[in-house]
């Protein structure tokens, strides 16, 4: 389990394909504290290391990415020289600031447009029909691994939804979101408890 808060930006600095996809992130950790094995969030997927090296602050790490989870997620997330925000589970007794977040991704979003509030950013995404009913105003949502609260919901012709997030200076400088443009496209997942108040109520159904 994740909390959405981002820890730091890793960069994607190695490619290899053999059946699955091996990625090799560099990122500012501490080698000694990757377990292999461990669970770690990378643009809010929750991926398996299975190797690390280098030092504290000049770290990698590797992880195998399934065809299925390439298909699900956002086109450009595993690039090669691609940044992703990175976040390590959650361990008992860590702060809650987020939400709760499975690093399970529910659809892909585009972004549509972004504007510049003050020293905010804007940002409106539109997802597909089936994350509609589980976007609410003022509920959360993880976009790239980051929660983030949700400003107003737009149901569109055809089913699709577009909802605004807001990203206050700070959490556009620690995470990628900053860099979004109209066009690129988003990991989303939904508010966990939100999944299970749509179960409920179609059990009474």
């Amino acid at each position: 389990m994740f909390t959405g808060i981002v820890t730091a930006i890793g960069t994607i600095e190695q490619r290899e394909e053999h059946g699955d996809l091996r990625l090799r992130i560099a990122c500012p950790f501490d080698p000694e504290k990757i377990a292999i094995g461990a669970s770690i969030a990378c643009s809010g997927v929750c991926l398996t290391v299975v190797e690390r090296g280098g030092q504290a602050g000049d770290a990698w790490f590797a992880v195998d990415i399934s065809g299925e989870t390439l298909s699900r997620t956002a086109r450009d997330t595993w690039a090669e020289g691609a940044a992703i925000n990175l976040e390590p589970s959650l361990k008992v007794g860590d702060e809650l600031g987020g939400h709760i977040v499975s690093g399970h991704v529910d659809a892909v979003g585009t972004i549509v447009r972004r504007a510049q509030e003050d020293h905010s950013i804007r940002l409106a995404i539109e997802a597909p029909q089936d994350l509609a009913p589980f976007i609410a105003s003022k509920g959360s949502i993880a976009v790239d691994g980051v929660s983030l609260t949700v400003n107003e919901v737009e149901d569109l012709p055809g089913g699709a939804v577009r909802f605004g997030v807001n990203l206050i200076p700070h959490t556009a400088e620690v995470t990628t979101l900053g860099a979004l443009a109209e066009g690129d496209q988003v990991n989303l997942e939904i508010d966990t408890v939100a999944r299970y108040l749509k179960r409920l109520e179609s059990l009474r159904g």
